[in-house]
């Protein structure tokens, strides 16, 4: 048996951030960033909130790679405000930190390692509903069942996932103009985690026909679009297309999840400070070749719907990696984790705790290939400072 769930509904297009307007409650908070707060877009939201008659507050100390402690504090906000909506705003740390606030203002007394149990999340929607807006076009945080937090009270730090489809949002809301206001490097780095999205999701044991379509034409829109978006934030066309791409890759891999791109990516972020994309951007081509033992066909499939020029399937991956690689190029994405600034005394100090990270996390269990920890520092001694072959 499969299943296909996602948000109960997913609002977007220009200007779809208006919808907040009509929303029907008596409190909401608002958890964001202090970027979104000086970049006047919580106003925005405020604003539709209270022509709607909500009365608002606003916890805007969510930070990068979100933390215990930040996630501890917003819930207790909301213990002390008593919203019926809650509005994550931003990409993915701000929703990501919100839907677990969610979780500990309706649960106070659960603990961390009950949150990090596969699907131990008890029913939502006692106390409030759940509206994430997207700012990025990315994450796709907004239409998924999973929350990334870190841990930063252990040495070293890495990431750990809450996954349940009670923390799916009631509401996306994925207004492409709310990122149009994105640098062109953050634009590039969220345009490539979509990207991965799609190629993961697409390649998962749990990947059904359904999520694969999705995937596919996500995968089409960002290698057209995204080098236009990052070269040219203005052009609205190539923006509706990255978000509308980031929305669609979403929805599938809450459906089939995801594999070890994203599983070596976590541990680059919480050690280096890696923006997530970039992390992924850099792994995909040599975990695209590690699995092809497994899922070339798969990797063919893609080739094809890019019509790129090949003989075999082999062929087919060389082509795709190599397509990867122009995509890079094309929107100023370093190559490798040396290209991205990490000091090679450091990584090889940190390898194993990297790869054994790695291999405790969740998105593992749905790669096309079954890894070993020594594959895993073989990729990243492969992505530090060469290029897949």
């Amino acid at each position: 048996m499969k299943w296909f769930r996602v948000p109960r509904d997913i609002v977007f297009g220009w200007g779809s951030l208006e919808y907040l307007k009509g929303l029907k409650g008596s409190r909401a908070i608002i958890v964001t960033d202090p970027g979104l707060v000086a970049a006047g877009v919580v106003d925005q939201v405020a604003a539709y909130l209270k022509e709607a008659g909500l009365e608002t507050t606003v916890f805007s100390e969510c930070e990068p790679d979100p933390p215990r402690g930040v996630v501890e504090k917003g819930a207790q906000v909301m213990k002390e405000f008593g919203p019926d909506w809650i509005i994550g705003v931003g990409g993915g740390s701000a929703i990501d930190a919100a839907k677990v606030m969610w979780m500990f203002y309706e649960y106070p007394d659960m603990t961390w390692d009950q949150a990090f149990e596969i699907f131990n999340v008890p029913p939502l929607r006692n106390k409030a509903k759940f509206i994430a807006v997207a700012t990025t076009s990315g994450t796709g945080s907004e239409v998924t069942c999973a929350a990334v937090i870190t841990n930063k009270e252990v040495t070293p730090t890495f990431k750990q996932v809450v996954a349940s489809f009670e923390i799916t949002p009631d509401i996306a809301v994925t207004d492409p103009e709310l990122a149009s206001k994105m640098p062109p490097m953050v634009t590039a780095a969220t345009g490539m985690d979509a990207l991965v999205h799609a190629i993961e999701s697409f390649t998962s044991i749990a990947a059904s026909e359904v999520d694969k379509a999705l995937d596919v034409r996500a995968i089409k829109l960002l290698f057209r679009s995204l080098p236009k978006a990052v070269a040219d934030g203005r052009n609205q066309v190539a923006r509706e297309d990255v978000s509308t791409a980031s929305l669609m890759a979403a929805m599938a891999f809450t459906n089939s999840f995801l594999g070890i791109v994203h599983s070596l990516a976590h541990q680059l972020g919480t050690q280096y400070g890696l923006p997530h994309g970039m992390a992924n951007s850099i792994m995909l081509p040599y975990v695209v070749r590690f699995n092809s033992v497994a899922a070339g066909e798969l990797y063919e499939e893609i080739a094809n719907e890019l019509k790129l020029d090949y003989s075999n399937t082999r062929d087919a991956v060389t082509k795709f990696i190599e397509a990867i690689y122009q995509l890079q190029q094309d929107t100023g994405l370093p190559h490798t984790i040396k290209e991205a600034g990490v000091d090679e005394k450091a990584f090889e100090a940190d390898l194993d705790n990297l790869a054994a990270n790695a291999m405790n996390d969740i998105c593992v269990f749905n790669n096309p290939r079954v890894p070993t920890i020594e594959d895993m520092k073989k990729l990243y001694r492969a992505a530090f400072n060469t290029m897949a072959q």
